[in-house]
């Protein structure tokens, strides 16, 4: 695998964690933003693949995840996360100047890249989102019926094929194995609200992936929220009986092949 390094800086809410793949000459820049719960340290075989496909790779513990402050998964509003996701674009950038950045989102995260497309996108060579929350997410409406969201863990085998990620995922210090917050939750249905507003993704270069047995946020519920923001170049990938993480699944060589040939296409 490749070798990495943290750093951290003052976010919006405290201090943020921040994990870099360095690459001494690099092609491009790709920022990667985790999913609700977890941690950017789950996230070594993509890091790898894209290291090896030439990008120097950064990736926070957005706010109350991982090693970054913060109560744990309390997000009060998505904006902030977005806000320091571009203060590492802005590090990465000053140390790899004129480099062409890509962001890659995934579950939570695809959330918040494509916040971050709308606000930043034209800084950005393209976009790739991995089973987003975007459109209609049911969990979300069933969990805000409740004054108190109950306390129902993710069933670790809905995560992949392979028992073994669900595994290591259930043993996991650094995952969030309780209840959701409230406030996040409103937090996260605010910010769904405001990207349907906000617009199409316009030119920039778009990739969706998901799983076609992703239970955890289904594709049909996804798709809602990428018609209203796709853009021009738009290119879609579903994966026949995939669960939610596509790139820890039994395929997920496969995958990683059609984000790097999606990148390369993109890349100048």
């Amino acid at each position: 695998m490749a070798e990495s390094r943290e750093h951290t800086f003052t976010g919006t809410r405290g201090r943020v964690t921040v994990r870099e793949w360095p690459h001494d000459d690099p092609r491009y820049i790709a920022l990667l933003c985790h999913g609700y719960g977890e941690h950017i340290g789950r996230y070594e075989y993509v890091a790898d693949r894209l290291v090896r496909h030439g990008a120097a790779v950064y990736g926070p513990d957005h706010m109350g995840h991982g090693r970054s402050e913060g109560e744990r998964v309390l997000i009060d509003d998505y904006e902030d996360v977005v806000t320091d996701v571009h203060t590492v674009e802005e590090r990465a950038r000053a140390e790899h100047p004129g480099v062409p950045v890509v962001l890659i989102g995934h579950s939570m995260g695809g959330m918040i890249a494509a916040r971050y497309a709308q606000r930043y996108g034209s800084g950005l060579t393209a976009l790739v989102l991995s089973g987003p929350v975007i459109g209609e997410w049911q969990v979300l409406t069933e969990l805000l019926a409740y004054p108190e969201p109950p306390d129902t863990p993710i069933d670790p085998a809905t995560l992949s094929r392979d028992l073994s990620v669900g595994a290591a995922y259930g043993e996991d210090p650094l995952v969030w194995h309780g209840p959701f917050k409230r406030r996040t939750l409103e937090a996260l249905s605010s910010m769904l609200d405001t990207i349907r507003k906000s617009g199409t993704l316009g030119a920039l270069p778009t990739l969706w992936i998901h799983g076609e047995d992703d239970q955890l946020v289904p594709p049909a519920g996804s798709r809602i929220g990428i018609e209203a923001a796709r853009g021009t170049d738009f290119t879609e990938r579903i994966y026949p009986a995939a669960r939610h993480e596509v790139f820890n699944e039994t395929n997920k060589d496969e995958v990683l092949d059609d984000v790097t040939t999606f990148l390369t296409r993109t890349l100048p």
